[in-house]
């Protein structure tokens, strides 16, 4: 073919884009494998490797197969950092077609096409600036210093575990301190009832201090006034005896 490969994303005649794998003859029309392929075109290829796993498409299986494939030749063969990779094209070309006859009624035949594809996924390195946005994010996502790799699952699960028991014990802190609270605050209302209560016996008990000894006054009164009657009644007697001795 002259010209440039434009589907390589290569726009120079001779000029290679990147490092290319190729799975031919695969038994899977091309327009199902390109479906899959729009996919990871562009992305870098531990996202694309983690897209293609979790796709729920049978072809998907051959189209990882051919990007790990891809990977390798850039690091066997030109000294590539994987983790530096992203795909810069991936495409379908249609393979030849096998052609099967099935039988149908009135003695016709229908044509069944086994149709085939070429994948092919081309990985190049990427720039210096898309790396550092890269390295950025997954060193802020919890990935280690050195290669700003993310956390293993194990890791990752350890850290939520202990995020996890950290709010736990944070709530609880919390509980506790409202519940302190609560019970002081209905201690100090206990206190005050309870001095309420003391001052309303007290004074309860004051009206009923000043009656007795209003009731004690008038006892007093009333023995003062029988002795004076006491008195008089024996002046007069002593009055009379001595007019019945004259």
């Amino acid at each position: 073919m002259t010209g440039p490969k434009l589907n390589e994303m290569s726009f120079v005649v001779g000029e290679r884009s990147g490092t290319k794998a190729t799975a031919k003859y695969v038994r899977s029309s091309a327009s199902k494998a390109r479906a899959v392929l729009d996919l990871i075109r562009g992305l870098d290829v531990k996202t694309a490797d983690e897209v293609l796993q979790f796709t729920d498409r049978h072809i998907a299986r051959d189209v990882r197969k051919v990007l790990a494939s891809a990977v390798a030749n850039a690091v066997n063969n030109d000294d590539q950092d994987a983790d530096e990779l992203y795909v810069v094209a991936c495409f379908a070309d249609e393979g030849p077609t096998l052609r099967r006859f099935r039988p149908r009624a009135r003695g016709r035949a229908t044509r069944i096409n086994k149709r085939s594809c070429h994948i092919t996924v081309i990985v190049a390195r990427m720039s210096d600036e898309r790396i550092a946005i890269i390295t950025a994010r997954q060193e802020r996502a919890g990935g280690s210093a050195g290669r700003g790799r993310p956390q293993s699952s194990a890791a990752s699960r350890r850290a939520r575990v202990e995020r996890s028991r950290e709010q736990a014990a944070e709530t609880e802190q919390a509980i506790d301190a409202a519940d302190d609270s609560d019970v002081t605050t209905e201690v100090s209302d206990t206190t005050a009832t309870e001095t309420t209560d003391e001052e309303v016996v007290t004074t309860d008990e004051a009206p009923e201090a000043d009656e007795v000894a209003e009731a004690d006054a008038t006892t007093d009164v009333g023995a003062e006034g029988s002795a004076s009657d006491e008195a008089q009644s024996d002046e007069e007697n002593q009055r009379a005896d001595e007019k019945d001795n004259k």
